[in-house]
């Protein structure tokens, strides 16, 4: 029901309680009269309003301008500077409304933190799943929001990329090759790091999905482990020390982090092994950051917008994998991003609460490599 309806209705509603009154006096018709008077200027006004803009929202309503807080994982950069000008542009044009974005790009396991600790995020785009639900878990989000948007929430997705030095010198071409003596590895770590625990999720799914069984997939990735010269702090800065300081042969990575280097710095030599794991990063808004701001229905909206065709050409130029699905079939992207023979997903290994436990919790399968490697 509209705020005017429930005015008018009010209004009848005290009509009614002083028609059981005896108008015995001037006084009495006096404030009957009134009574009138005003419930007809309301009815006036709202109708009058509701004429103009029969489709108006509290948004629409309220010119002022809205601010939003988007927190996202280091590598979601380049497509969100792409994607938040478009949206506002829209939004102005639709609302007649001002809309300006505070970002914060960082590890998803760190922006994770952040945002429990007190970061004041109305919306979150995280590496996994796992991390938005901590968030829930702290009370911030509330629960079945991958149930409120499209594809379960998942709005980018990627898989993981091996990067070489020019023209391959150490032969990298598979998940094996990385175990190898004197080669370098690059990857972040997945105490920080979403996109490092996907790193670590792929090596381990490129043993148990080719019929190898738990003890060799634990020896395989400590011998890749053992191989890594240092663990940066996130995606990013794995990217640099590749890339800028020259450390290491072979550089683990999402597929879009590297075609968008590719696209920077020119020809970058990778290779997308057939086994694979699928990279679902999800997007939420935070209701209680977003109902304390005021800024709920923007947030929604835009959260909305970014499985728009729209949002998703943008997030395929940089170098993630279309969720939608029309954008994801055009020749374009088919040539771009070549099909994987062997593609894994979390969900074999139980969903992230399940991997979490196993592999990334205190005292789990990565801290007992990391203490048999001796760092």
């Amino acid at each position: 029901m509209s705020w005017w309806q429930q005015t008018a209705r009010q209004w009848w509603q005290a009509i009614r309680q002083l028609n059981k009154l005896r108008l015995n006096s001037l006084k009495g018709f006096g404030g009957l009269f009134l009574v009138g008077i005003s419930l007809s200027v309301a009815i006036a006004a709202c109708g009058s309003d509701s004429a103009q803009n029969p489709a108006a929202s509290p948004a629409a309503a309220n010119k002022q301008d809205v601010e939003l807080t988007l927190v996202s994982f280091a590598v979601t950069k380049a497509a969100h500077d792409e994607i938040i000008p478009k949206f506002v542009e829209q939004w102005k044009q639709e609302h007649n409304q001002n809309v300006a974005f505070r970002t914060s790009y960082g590890g998803s396991g760190s922006q994770t933190r952040a945002v429990i600790d007190g970061l004041e995020a109305d919306i979150v785009h995280l590496a996994l799943a796992l991390d938005t639900s901590r968030i829930e878990q702290a009370g911030l989000i509330q629960p079945g929001w991958e149930k409120e948007v499209p594809n379960n929430g998942i709005v980018s997705k990627s898989v993981a990329a091996l990067v070489t030095r020019p023209d391959n010198p150490k032969g990298i071409k598979t998940w094996a090759d990385l175990a190898k003596d004197g080669v370098g590895v690059i990857t972040a770590d997945p105490k920080t790091s979403g996109v490092a625990r996907w790193n670590f999720l792929a090596l381990w799914n490129s043993v148990v999905n080719t019929s190898g069984g738990e003890d060799k997939a634990l020896d395989f990735v400590t011998r890749v482990y053992r191989n890594v010269p240092v663990l940066t702090k996130d995606a990013r800065e794995a990217t640099d020390a590749f890339f800028k300081q020259g450390q290491g042969d072979v550089l683990i990575n999402y597929e879009n982090e590297i075609l968008l280097a590719q696209q920077r710095s020119g020809d970058t030599s990778y290779v997308i092994p057939d086994v694979n794991i699928s990279i679902d990063n999800p997007v939420a808004v935070v209701d209680r950051n977003a109902d304390k701001h005021g800024t709920r229905e923007v947030a929604e909206a835009f959260v909305k917008y970014l499985f728009t065709p729209q949002a998703q050409e943008e997030f395929a130029k940089v170098g993630f994998r279309p969720v939608n699905e029309t954008v994801a079939q055009t020749k374009e992207n088919t040539d771009k991003y070549p099909k994987v023979q062997t593609l894994g997903s979390v969900n074999d290994f139980g969903g992230w609460n399940a991997v979490q436990k196993k592999f990334f919790e205190d005292g789990a399968i990565f801290d007992q490599i990391q203490a048999k490697i001796n760092r």
